[in-house]
């Protein structure tokens, strides 16, 4: 799904309308039309990209630096506000339901709905730990990972 398939590729281009908050040439900015609390934003790069292996790192690191931005603004804002989310989900079983990336910024309330559910209870071993850290070291140092 790209270009004219894509809802954010159509906000990028300026066909389907938005409520949108910023912008500059790699990403666009807007309220998320299923808000967790007022102000939900989501920051989308304009290049599409399925998933963050296929986002390019330019795109990546203007997408969080307008995320940050944004978390300030609604900070300063008159919005009810007791803390910021920065959320991506990347895949399906992540909970990506828009396969374009992007970045929820959205402010929170003490008590607000959103919950993330897991049992934070339970630890793995520091030899398991350190056999997953192995893992990915590994495919680093490998250089399998080609640089987007």
């Amino acid at each position: 799904m790209t270009g004219t398939d894509c809802v954010f590729c159509q906000i990028a281009a300026g066909t389907a309308p938005a409520s949108i908050v910023d912008e500059d040439e790699l990403t666009i900015a807007f309220l998320d039309t299923q808000p967790i609390n007022p102000g939900h934003l989501l920051v989308v790069p304009k290049h599409h990209a399925p998933g963050l292996a296929e986002l390019p790192d330019a795109d990546a690191a203007r997408m969080f630096a307008a995320g940050v931005r944004l978390a300030a603004a609604l900070r300063a804002s008159d919005l009810p506000y007791d803390g910021v989310n920065l959320f991506l989900a990347d895949g399906a079983a992540a909970g990506q339901e828009v396969f374009h990336v992007h970045l929820h910024v959205f402010p929170r309330t003490a008590g607000d709905a959103f919950r993330l559910n897991y049992d934070w209870s339970t630890s793995p071993t520091r030899s398991n730990l350190d056999a997953t850290a192995g893992l990915i070291r590994e495919v680093l140092q490998g250089n399998a990972l080609t640089p987007a």
